[in-house]
């Protein structure tokens, strides 16, 4: 089964919020085995709208609509559709008893529009809103289905998973399922990335292999069609095998995690504690592992040294070596790394000096970033970074990259 999810309001064509239903009945559905190839946006006009649905007749045999099926003359979706199909809209009466049964237990007084929401397409399977007015509603009409769904995502989400998840699936002839896994990179290119499982990508079939690259880092999304969960995810398991032996050097995670999230787990594992000193990143490093749910098990505290005043006086940094070598060097920032780490008696100690923007420093252009990592028993290791872009995105990769160099060095121990 093909789907085609079309979102109603212009809200969301005005950019006011974000399509998020969309995103929540796609997955669902992925676990479902039924494809989704379009996600449709389309405003509050009943015209644009039955453009929009004959469209998606076209192409899907199951449309879904969220949204427009509230009290006011804007919430067109059902009326539309009604008109389209060839169908009635007929009051649901325990839907209506439900709205009236809210006002009077509210106190509040019930205006003529409010029925409006009990109102359902004829014949079709009424689909409660146990929290909410407007009922959904899930039809067949000439070997298509059409399913009705309010905008409000606490409505809609439990709405779906309670009613419209099954509901869809009783209708469904095959049992397969569709199974993805994501993984994630980083300290590589898209482009490299992709030239470097080129092949892979050109051969795929079942898995599929998509990349995607955001803020900094690449992801690769393996899906797989099969109508058993273990198959499909020993055949995931036999891409992902190869695609690491391309570019596992670069890998730090599966699904959603962070490269800050992964380095809380190894600290946490090794029972080790970091402190960090920052310049250029402002304290940007701190304000990351400390939204980390229990970060004060790993993380003793850090000096935001903006100055060189600061960086001299209280992190004791050599005058010497500030004359000598400017801020802006590897010296300082292992001097940073290590002087954190005793001074806050951590196992650890990080540090980030550089040059953000929008202005060279001490001769160094933009974008020259050093990062210091000093452990316990260890030499301090210092790595050098040339980065493009602009001040707050240099100083916010300056962080992904000393996360993902903690982390690698954790790793290989």
């Amino acid at each position: 089964m093909n789907a085609e999810i079309i979102a109603v309001g212009s809200e969301l064509l005005l950019g006011q919020i974000a399509n998020t239903n969309a995103q929540f009945i796609s997955k669902h559905l992925a676990d479902l085995g039924v494809n989704v190839y379009y996600h449709t946006v389309v405003g509050d006009n009943a015209a644009r709208l039955e453009e929009a649905i004959k469209i998606a007749e076209n192409r899907a045999q199951l449309l879904i609509f969220s949204g427009g099926l509230g009290p006011t003359k804007d919430d067109l979706t059902k009326e539309t559709i009604a008109k389209h199909i060839g169908k009635e809209l007929v009051f649901d009466k325990t839907a209506l008893a439900s709205i009236e049964d809210y006002f009077v237990k509210t106190k509040r007084t019930m205006t003529e529009n409010n029925k409006k929401q009990a109102l359902v397409l004829e014949g079709s399977d009424v689909l409660p809103n146990d929290h909410g007015m407007a009922p959904g509603m899930f039809l067949k009409k000439d070997n298509r289905f059409y399913m009705l769904l309010p905008g409000p995502p606490k409505e809609i989400q439990p709405m779906f998973v309670k009613y419209g998840f099954p509901a869809i699936q009783k209708q469904m002839t095959s049992k397969d399922v569709i199974v993805s896994r994501v993984l994630r990179f980083f300290g590589i290119g898209e482009s490299l990335l992709e030239t470097k499982i080129e092949d892979l990508i050109d051969a795929q079939t079942n898995p599929t292999i998509a990349p995607l690259a955001g803020d900094g880092e690449v992801t690769l999304r393996i899906t797989c069609k099969h109508d058993s969960v273990e198959e499909a995810d020993k055949l995931i398991a036999k891409t992902e095998e190869e695609i690491f032996a391309r570019v596992g050097e670069f890998f730090y995670g599966y699904e959603d995690t962070t490269l800050m999230n992964e380095l809380s787990h190894i600290l946490l594992k090794k029972n080790l504690t970091v402190a960090a000193a920052e310049s250029l990143t402002g304290g940007l490093f701190q304000k990351e592992i400390t939204g980390i749910p229990g970060a004060g098990n790993i993380f003793k505290g850090g000096i935001v040294c903006y100055t060189n005043e600061v960086k001299h006086q209280i992190l004791q940094v050599k005058e010497s070596t500030i004359k000598e070598h400017g801020v802006v060097s590897e010296q300082c920032a292992k001097e940073l790394a290590e002087n954190v780490a005793r001074l806050l008696n951590a196992d650890i100690g990080i540090s980030f000096t550089g040059v953000a923007g929008p202005n060279e420093l001490e001769g160094n252009p933009v974008g020259t970033v050093y990062i210091g990592i000093a452990k316990s028993g260890e030499p301090t290791k210092v790595e050098k970074l040339a980065l493009s872009g602009t001040r707050a995105g240099n100083r916010v990769r300056s962080v992904r990259y000393g996360q993902y160099f903690l982390l690698k060095m954790l790793e290989d121990k």
